[in-house]
């Protein structure tokens, strides 16, 4: 949680602020950040608008708090699914395929990161610097351990992001389905780029 909203000091308090930001990702994605209101975020929450205040002190507050925690669960379920693997090849693969079911389950993403970039740049571009850091330091670690090739892990971590972020543009967001065949060759090409194929 950031600065920008109000802590909640119990479980059900953090429950509400929680659905009001599922409601937020709802508006926010089918009427963009400029076409969205207040209004239409605490009615598809089902909560009055001194709620709403109670918690997020504007439109701006809230969006900008939807992207971090976006992020945040994005990064929670690759790295989760990535955990589980014996090798650097099976957590690429574990957290390719993590990354692709969270953008089926979260349709509006796509729209509501590339707002942010017009909002905020600095929130934009911090979603993309924490989910590179976390390809960084995986592929720096693997390189350590003799698992993958001697590349430069910043770029590396760029380039997967520009794999999984393009591919799920293209299949998911543009023709609505990400078939196992596109997602095998995007695992596939974003592997061998890296000496794991």
């Amino acid at each position: 949680m950031t600065a920008r909203s109000l802590s909640p000091s119990t479980a059900r308090g953090e429950a509400t602020r929680q659905k009001v930001l599922e409601a937020a990702e709802q508006v926010f994605g089918e009427k963009g950040y400029h076409g969205a209101s207040v209004t239409e975020i605490t009615r598809a929450a089902g909560v009055a608008q001194g709620t709403f205040y109670l918690y997020f002190p504007g439109k701006k507050e809230i969006f900008l708090d939807l992207v971090d925690a976006l992020g945040e669960r994005l990064r929670g379920v690759t790295l989760d699914a990535s955990a589980k693997a014996a090798t650097y090849a099976e957590a690429q693969r574990l957290g390719f395929s993590a990354f692709f079911d969270f953008a089926r389950t979260h349709r509006h993403v796509y729209r509501i990161i590339q707002e942010c970039d017009r909002v905020d740049p600095i929130t934009y571009r911090r979603f993309y610097s924490l989910l590179a850091e976390s390809y960084r330091r995986a592929q720096a670690d693997a390189t350590a351990r003799g698992e993958a090739a001697e590349v430069d892990p910043e770029v590396v971590a760029y380039c997967m992001l520009g794999v999984g972020h393009f591919v799920a543009l293209r299949y998911l967001f543009w023709d609505g389905d990400l078939g196992p065949e596109a997602e095998e060759t995007a695992i596939r090409f974003a592997q061998k780029g890296v000496g794991l194929d």
